[in-house]
């Protein structure tokens, strides 16, 4: 789950990591309203999407006025920002932060993220602020340091001052540099982050170490645990498919081919997907019902399929084990007959009651391409498509 920019600032300031001051705004009063609070002679208009590359896009502007506020919030609010992380569609701005100024000496780069290679947690730290880090990784991976974490430890203290010596923080900083990334450290391990970066972090003329961005990801598992986080959920930066599957405890992630998915199990939901791509056909999601679906969640599922317009035709590929084909025949059935099947659709059905189950396709009256196998099936529904 990802929050905003804003929001990422609220939560660390609670562990003691410096952000500047700022507030959110909803619309142009607002913005002024926040902007003559502040009370600096400079502030920073900044749209709030779950993106990056906000700048490069019109999204942050420097204000030295409060007339200037007004302009900017006027430009930026309702925009529809295109960045290379939105795809082409963009995102619309519905909120603003309004951020005091502050007299930047140097920018850098902190990250943490968990490594698959070591399963461990990785802070990340590179002299070259205010570029996307994996353009610096590119062209320039030596000037990326990385120090690998002990989980029955932490991170410690040597651990943070070699990688502020590593990106040169200037030597009277380096301690305040340290416990900024201990900080840092504690609130990624306590509220379950998947991603924490702070980029910029900026050294300031009045001699502080900054968070003057704040890009937190959470692990989705572990939001039971966090009713706090939870709650700074904004609907409206997600798919819509995407949030109407998760009320169905669905694993659901939409995409931009052609070709509906509905699976059971994670891995073969992306055995599925890559088969449909090597028989050249492009998914449309990523969909898996999981192992104990009923005939409710996978009518869900199949409501969901239905509803993206760019969906052409859906291969149903099920392994029955602990869910039974019987199950997905039945939704399938189900959801078919409510909305009106008009698309192709390819079945493929293998293990726990498979004969009930094709038995109960095959007299549905449907319009249904049974396959023998997952290749049968994927090259079927790619035959169809086209």
């Amino acid at each position: 789950m990802n929050i905003h920019e804003y929001q990422g600032k609220q939560l660390l300031k609670q562990y003691g990591v410096v952000v500047p001051e700022g507030k959110v705004a909803f619309s142009v009063d607002e913005a002024v309203a926040a902007a003559e609070a502040l009370g600096t002679p400079v502030v920073v208009v900044k749209a709030q999407i779950h993106a990056g590359g906000r700048g490069k896009a019109g999204g942050v502007k420097v204000a030295k006025n409060l007339d200037e506020v007004r302009s900017y919030a006027d430009q930026i609010l309702g925009k529809v920002l295109v960045t290379h992380q939105t795809g082409p569609e963009g995102k619309e701005v519905k909120r603003l932060l309004i951020e005091q100024g502050c007299d930047i000496k140097k920018e850098y780069y902190i990250g943490l993220v968990v490594d698959r290679v070591t399963g461990r947690i990785v802070m990340m730290a590179s002299e070259e602020g205010g570029t996307e880090i994996e353009e610096v990784a590119e062209h320039t991976p030596e000037k990326i340091f990385k120090e690998v974490i002990d989980p029955a430890v932490g991170l410690q203290v040597f651990q943070a001052r070699k990688l502020a010596y590593s990106i040169n923080i200037p030597n009277e900083l380096v301690g305040k540099a340290a416990k900024f990334m201990l900080a840092l450290y504690t609130a990624f391990v306590e509220k379950d982050c998947s991603i924490a970066e702070i980029n910029p972090l900026v050294v300031t003329g009045d001699g502080n170490v900054m968070a003057l961005d704040a890009k937190l990801n959470f692990d989705s598992n572990a939001l039971y645990r966090h009713k706090d986080v939870l709650e700074l959920r904004d609907l409206d930066e997600e798919d819509e498919k995407e949030i109407q599957a998760s009320k169905f405890d669905l694993s659901y992630i939409a995409l931009d081919g052609n070709i509906g998915c509905m699976v059971n199990g994670a891995g073969l939901a992306m055995a599925t997907m890559d088969i449909i791509k090597y028989y050249g056909g492009d998914p449309a999601n990523f969909l898996d019902v999981g192992g104990g679906a009923t005939k409710e969640k996978v009518t869900e599922a199949f409501k969901i399929i239905l509803s993206d317009e760019k969906v052409k035709g859906i291969f149903v590929n099920i392994f029955g084990g602990i869910m039974k084909c019987d199950i997905i025949a039945d939704g399938v059935i189900s959801a078919a007959k409510e909305l009106g099947l008009d698309r192709p659709l390819v079945v493929r059905l293998e293990g726990t009651n498979v004969e009930l189950g094709k038995k109960m396709l095959n007299e549905s009256g449907l319009n249904i391409v049974a396959a023998d196998s997952m290749a049968d099936g994927a090259q079927k529904i790619v035959a169809l498509v086209k």
